[in-house]
């Protein structure tokens, strides 16, 4: 693909989400009403951060500090409303990352395809990507992992500050080469977490009352486990679905117990990974990308949360990784890209049906979250095998294993 053909894409497929926008909450785009979000939860909460605290007390803040400044960014923006700014900020982000990605793909050794896949699979979700803060918190996760070449102190850096957004971009150094690169970026994530949430607790009234409200979630229809009771429903289970702490949750028996397995299920993903990080023995320039991937796939589909807007973080994972020759992760890639497709069904378009447990909603249901499922597990799969099994001895294993980079040179500028 050439940056030509890129650019008018992009400019193309950006206007197509902005009519879709102008369109929400109209057949056949369902009555989800993707936009309200913007309109009436940030810009509420616009009001009482520009006043100096967090939203204390409020069951649907449940974000960490770092949230705070992307939500007051529209006021940079004057003229315009605060959905306006919000849309024209994240509109601006996206390109942002589409001119990283195709930065990085010019470079030897690289291709355009990653910025070709941001550009072309962000669509597939609609115009949830510009009525969530999500394009923005992808974006510091991207130049994380791409800084991570030139400079591991930038690298922890903007990792620290996605995690402070959004907590899931600390996964983004779960990859980095063992040694100088891991010690340095890791050092800069925390002084910069540390630096920031001394600025923000100055600043700001009540910076961690989000922690309250995380521990009150429960199962949300569209994750993994709200699909099983969705089927349980069809079985007779009397459980109901209602409206908690921003989401469509599950109410009912067997719920709370659905819900811990959730968590004891994140609790395996999280030790599956460590178990990688201990066993791995060799790195390629790609190898921080997939790992990257992998992991943001364990967390989501073991989440009592699967939102619609976490395939954006997904999507952006991907494309990092096909910006690099080496990676192992194209079929994931082309797995989360399908599970796009059908996260836009069941949310804006299909909605109701998922909300009512109807046969097409539940389906819709089990064919995103089976696509995220096998897409996990391929993943870590072609991570583990890349990266821990012994490579073939030489002359006898596959031309690939030739450019297996030890762990500093894999990362050195």
């Amino acid at each position: 693909m050439k940056l030509r053909t890129l650019a008018a894409s992009w400019a193309a497929t950006r206007a197509l989400m902005l009519w879709l926008l102008l369109q929400d909450g109209r057949a056949p785009l369902g009555t989800g009403g993707v936009a309200r979000e913007v309109h009436e939860l940030y810009a509420r909460w616009y009001g009482v951060l520009a006043g100096g605290s967090f939203p204390a007390g409020d069951r649907l803040w449940q974000y960490p500090p770092g949230a705070g400044p992307v939500l007051l960014s529209p006021g940079l923006l004057p003229g315009l409303t605060y959905f306006e700014a919000f849309v024209v900020l994240t509109l601006a982000t996206d390109l942002l990352v589409t001119a990283v990605l195709a930065r990085a793909g010019t470079r030897a050794g690289r291709s355009l395809r990653g910025a070709g896949l941001w550009t072309a699979a962000l669509p597939l979700l609609l115009h949830i990507p510009l009525a969530r803060y999500d394009v923005q918190v992808t974006a510091l996760a991207v130049l994380s992992l791409l800084a991570l070449s030139r400079s591991t102190r930038a690298c922890g850096a903007f990792a620290a500050l996605g995690a402070l957004v959004k907590v899931w971009p600390a996964l983004a150094l779960i990859g980095t080469p063992r040694g100088r690169t891991t010690k340095e970026a890791w050092t800069s994530a925390a002084v910069t977490a540390g630096a920031l949430l001394l600025v923000l607790a100055a600043l700001f009234r009540d910076p961690f009352d989000f922690l309250r409200q995380q521990s009150g979630r429960g199962v949300q229809i569209e994750s993994l486990g709200g699909t099983v009771l969705s089927f349980a429903h069809h079985a007779g289970w009397p459980g109901t679905v209602g409206y908690r702490y921003g989401a469509m949750e599950f109410t009912g028996p067997y719920v709370p117990a659905v819900a811990a397995a959730s968590l004891a299920l994140t609790v395996a993903a999280l030790a599956t990974l460590l178990l990688w990080r201990l066993r791995a023995r060799r790195w390629t320039p790609a190898t921080p990308y997939d790992a990257a991937l992998a992991a943001v796939l364990l967390f989501t589909v073991t989440s009592r949360v699967i939102s619609p807007q976490y395939l954006v973080w997904l999507i952006g994972l991907a494309a990092v990784c096909l910006t690099s020759r080496h990676t192992t992760q194209r079929p994931v890639a082309a797995l989360v890209t399908a599970a796009a497709a059908v996260s836009a069904l069941a949310y804006p378009v299909l909605y109701d049906d998922v909300v009512a447990c109807s046969w097409t909603g539940s389906l819709v249901m089990l064919v995103r979250n089976g696509l995220l499922v096998t897409a996990a597990g391929l993943s870590f799969h072609r991570l583990w095998t890349a990266t821990v099994r012994p490579a073939a001895p030489a002359g006898t294993g596959p031309a690939h294993d030739a450019h297996l980079l030890p762990a500093e040179t894999a990362s050195a500028p």
